[in-house]
Formats: C-alpha cells, structure tokens, sequence
C-alpha cells in the first residue's frame, strides 16, 4: 500500500549512507558549532528542514514497528557532521530526491552550499530526536492524514503510533491524546480489516500495554468480526492469534479464543503453511492445550502441505507438537518422506529440533536418522555444541546405530577432542551417556569426566549434583567395568555413586507395567506351581531393578526362595511393556538395551517376554507353553 505520508524512504536513505556516519556514544540527530560553543548560521535550520524531507518523502510506508524500530534506532545514531555534508548531499540528491521540473536541490533544502574543502574543525552537538518528530514531524504528518483515504489512513494512524513507541514519546503528552482520539473516531465511522486493528492492537499496546482503550476497542471489533456471515480469511486468522499471544491473557479473551478455535477448525483445509506456523506457535504462547481438536487437525493439515514449510516454519511447528505432546503417523510418513532430502542443507537448529522431535515421539525413523548421521559427517564445523549433544542423544536414547556410525563417531571424537572445553559438563555428559547405549565406549573423554578436575568444574555450575547426572556417572562408571575390562583411567569415586537406577523420571529403567504383569503373573504360577519358585521387583547390587528372578542349582532344578542361597544360575525374566519401545518399531529403547547388556555381563540369562508376542495369546494353555519355550527351551525340574 501507498501512503500519502511516509517518513522511511528519507529516513532509510539516510540511514544507509555511510557506515562512518553512526556513532555510539550518543543518541539524537547531530547539529554543529565552532570551537568556542557557536552554533553556525548555515546549520540553524537543520531540524526544520530535515523535518520537511521526511514529510516530503513520498515513496513506501512502514508496515511493522520492527522496522521502524530498526530505522529510529539508526537515524537517532546519525551524525550529520559538516565535512561530510557535501557527500551527503549528493547521495539524497541521487538516490532520495530525484530531480523534477521546478524541484529544489539538496543544497537549498538543507540549506547549505558549503564544499567539504572549505570546513574547519568543528564540535558535534546532539539534536534530540524524539523532539524533532514529536514537535515537528508528527504533528505535520496528522494534519495531512485528515484528508487521506480510509485504508490509508488507517495504516498512516498506526504508524505514528509506532513511531511514538520507537522515540518514547510519553503516552500521555498532546500528540499521543490527539492520535488516540483520532483512533476512537476513525474505529468507529470506518469498517476496519482485522489485519489493519491487529496492527492497531499491537502498538497501542507496546505503548499503553494491556489495559489499552484502543486494545479493548480492537478486542471488541475483531469479536464482532468472527461472527460475521464471511468470518476471517486464513492470513487474518494467523494474524488474530499473533495479536492475542502478544497480550498474554488468554483468560481475558477466553470467549473470544474459544470461538476462534471454531472458527479456525472450519478453515483448516484452506490454512497455507505459514499460517500453520503461525497459528502453532501462537497457541504454545496462550498455552492452549484444551484446544486438543484444533491442535490435532493442524497436525493433520501439517503433514499435508509439509514440503512447503520454511526451516523457521518448520521448527516452530515441531516445538509445538512436542509442547503439546501430539503428532499422528500422517505427519511422521510426511517428515520421512521430504526431511531427508533437505537435511544436509538446512538450518542446523531445524535438524537439531527434529531429532528432538522424534527423541520426545519415541519415533525411530531410519530414513531420517540417517540423513541426520549424514549431515553430521559433512556439516559439524557448522553445528553449536548444544545442537550436536541434541543429535547424539537422539540417536543414543532411540539406541539406533546408522549404518555410516563409523565415520560418524570418528567425526564426533575429531569434535569432542578440538572442542571439549566448548561443551557445558551436563551436556558433554549426556553425549558420552547417549554412545554406551550404542555400544560405543569413548573411553578418552570418560577418563577426562571421571577427572577431579571435571567433577569439581561440574559441582562449580551452582547446580547441586542431581540424581540424574549421578546416575548418568554411575552407570557410565558400570559399563566401563563390565565392558571395558582393559580401562585403567581413573572411576567414579564411590561416594557419588547412585544405589538404585529407577527415578521418578524412568531415565535409567522402566518400571514393570502392571497390567502386563498381571497377564503373565497367573500362567507363570502355573508353571512354576506357584509364587514360592520366583520373586518380583528385585534390586541388584548395582542398581537396577530386575522384574521376575527365577534361580536354579548347580543341577537346574528350581530353587524355591527358601533356598536360594544355594543358586548356581539366575534368570532375568524382562516383562516389556509399549514404553520400554519405540513408538514405531519393536527396537528396544537404548536404556533397555543397556540394562540388558549390563545383566548378562553380572552373569543373569536374560528373558525377554514382549507384549506384542504375549497379548496375541488367547487362552491360558497357550501362554503356559509361551513361557515354557522362553524361559526353559529344553526341559527343567523342581527341586522337591
């Protein structure tokens, strides 16, 4: 859109001229005088006539207070020194006000005709520039937006409220009351598109906040606008749900959300990517998470225009759908289907994010795993630590070893050892936790960690040793002394040592299922003839927690508990549950497969009973003889 008045094109031109006209140590146009404090005669007029070329300009208009923020700040840092007048006012005569019939030069309009080479050393004054416009400009501006056309008017209005924002004009001073009053007339003789009231809505509370008049009569308007017969289109819907996430009171407009989610869910076919994004990441910002209908068929609108999301677009829908917990396999076929191609090209923190996004979804997807593993191999110059630790744990927690993992953990030593002092402990620790579950021991850096010197930087963070990162030490220090027998590198001291793997957070194990339990409990009684032959939820003197323990002589007869002192060989029954899964493959989650590596190597056989091979057993004969064949594959007897 045009306006009939504008101030950026004089004022980006200004602001662009020379990187030698910015400086930092103050704010405000710059006026000049000599030596001894007088002001010269050729510059007396500079604010007013700087003030005509900004209202002269007439090319362009402000469309957000971003940008206008961005040039306030940079035309209250411009230094309009004499010696560079000259220069000056060649580049505005070439490039800000073209030559027309009857036109004026730079020189006249400034008022100066001095040449660069005739200028003595001057000193430099700041001229305020919040009072240029507020006593010049804006009032100048508001007279000739009386005459303009509606939209134009519209536009015009809530630019000067920006621009009012930008300077700090006091929101109580008699410029700011006269845009105001002429706001309430204008909202309330024109019909006003709700992009334009949101743009409205947004510097009015920028300026006042959100106890607003004009924020209240935009809230009101924009309501009224929902109802209508031909409601919002899909930018002014986006658009709507920017404006209420800037307010932050989603219980103020309650009413009003409600009927916009409605609203929203008619419309979802016709939402473009962009507007997908935008409403996403609107909604964490309310907290939306009752809105569990529209929030699904975003998802599903998602995994239909996926390809046409930008890497920033991408990356704010995925952190909502792991803010709000949901995706559905439509949108993880679409992420396998056209993430594999761009990986190696995109956005470092998009690929972080989306091995995040799988990590949080327990989705272990091959196709992308490995474009990830990849990209990693040519691209980690590029990656921050942060955003290489998200990707090595990914793979280590989902316990997927790619098939290029050779050069991938050659590249990520090459990392670790050039830039080990980059990474925060917690994180480096995660890293190294994430590899034993891949059966990759990076046994360099785990002496490095088991250091007195790491452990005291560690402890130094002002964060007290949780049981998290005790954990992730003890069980690093575990597998180093069941599977790296030869290490001789320095351990964890004892006293840091954790007694038991299980956590409220299930970080080392999960917890036997009780309705998986429950169905094996009764068959397994039966083929054990009862509850005296086996015993549940017991701790190991390292620290995991081990479902069902059924323990044999040196014979292979069955010990009742009464006897166990006397057992040669234990069993390690696994009962696994959904959660010990991937949400998409029947892979074992790298912390399962650890403790069951670690089992083994403490000398228990273990027995892996899975639900999607008990549950399609229907009757109590069939799953007697189930657990037969897996747990004694020959033949057994009891000790009587």
């Amino acid at each position: 859109m045009k306006s009939v008045v504008s101030i950026s094109s004089s004022i980006r031109a200004v602001c662009q001229y020379s990187p030698n006209y910015f400086m930092t140590s103050s704010r405000g146009l710059i006026r000049h005088s000599n030596s001894s404090g007088r002001i010269l005669k050729s510059d007396v007029s500079c604010k007013a006539r700087m003030a005509q070329l900004c209202v002269k300009s007439s090319l362009g208009c402000f469309h957000n207070t971003r940008e206008m923020g961005a040039v306030a700040q940079q035309l209250s840092n411009l230094p309009f020194a004499e010696e560079k007048d000259y220069e000056l006012r060649v580049h505005l005569e070439k490039d800000l006000l073209p030559k027309t019939a009857g036109q004026s030069s730079i020189d006249t309009q400034l008022g100066t005709s001095a040449s660069p080479t005739k200028l003595g050393h001057l000193k430099v004054v700041p001229l305020s520039v919040k009072s240029l416009f507020e006593v010049e400009v804006l009032p100048e501006l508001l007279t000739r937006l009386k005459e303009a056309p509606s939209n134009e008017k519209t536009e015009g209005l809530a630019t000067l409220l920006g621009v009012c924002v930008e300077f700090g004009v006091d929101y109580q001073s008699s410029i700011v009351s006269r845009l105001k009053e002429e706001w309430r007339t204008h909202l309330s003789k024109t019909d006003i598109g709700v992009i334009h009231l949101c743009h409205l809505g947004e510097v009015a509370y920028n300026l006042e906040g959100k106890r607003s008049e004009i924020v209240e009569q935009v809230l009101d308007y924009v309501s009224i606008s929902i109802d209508e017969a031909e409601a919002l289109t899909q930018n002014e819907t986006a658009r709507l749900y920017s404006f209420l996430a800037l307010l932050e009171d989603p219980h103020r407009c309650q009413d009003l959300m409600s009927r916009l989610h409605r609203h929203t869910e008619k419309l979802i076919h016709r939402l473009q990517a962009i507007n997908i994004s935008d409403i996403f990441h609107s909604l964490v910002a309310l907290q939306q998470r009752q809105a569990i209908a529209l929030i699904v068929k975003l998802s599903r609108r998602a995994s239909r225009v996926f390809r046409l999301f930008q890497d920033e677009e991408l990356i704010k829908v995925l952190g909502a759908l792991m803010h709000f917990g949901q995706h559905d396999e439509d949108f993880i076929t679409a992420m396998e289907k056209h993430l594999p191609g761009k990986i190696v090209d995109a956005d470092p923190e998009l690929t972080s994010v989306v091995m995040e996004f799988c990590l949080q979804m327990r989705c272990r997807s091959e196709p992308i795993f490995e474009a990830v593993a990849e990209s990693f191999i040519c691209n980690s110059e590029k990656y921050t630590t942060t955003q290489i630790a998200r990707q090595i744990i990914a793979m280590g927690r989902l316990n997927y070893l790619p098939q290029c993992s050779s050069q991938m953990f050659k590249k990520l030593e090459s990392v670790l050892s050039s830039r080990f002092s980059q990474f925060q402990p917690r994180a480096l620790i995660e890293v190294l936790h994430s590899c034993i579950h891949l059966e990759r021991f990076p046994l360099n850096f785990v002496s490095k960690v088991f250091s007195p010197y790491f452990l005291q930087r560690l402890q130094a963070q002002g964060e007290p040793l949780d049981k998290h990162v005790l954990g992730q030490l003890t069980q690093l220090n575990l597998s180093i002394s069941l599977e790296c027998t030869y290490y001789r590198g320095p351990r964890l001291p004892y006293h840091l040592h954790v007694k038991k793997f299980s956590s409220v957070d299930h970080s080392f194990e999960s917890p036997v299922e009780s309705y998986l339990y429950n169905q094996v409990k009764g068959p397994l009684n039966k083929l054990l003839e009862g509850k005296t032959y086996y015993s549940t939820r017991v701790f190991t003197q390292p620290g995991y927690t081990i479902d069902v323990e059924i323990c044999l002589d040196e014979e292979g007869f069955v010990l009742p508990l009464s006897q166990w002192d006397n057992t040669h060989r234990r069993i390690a029954l696994c009962l696994d549950a959904q959660d010990r899964f991937c949400s998409n493959t029947h892979h074992l989650l790298g912390k399962e497969a650890t403790k069951r590596r670690h089992l083994c190597r403490m000398g228990y056989e273990v027995v892996q009973i899975p639900y999607f091979e008990f549950e399609k057993l229907r009757t109590q004969e069939e799953r007697v003889q189930y657990l037969h064949k897996k747990i004694f594959p020959t033949f057994f007897r009891f000790y009587r």
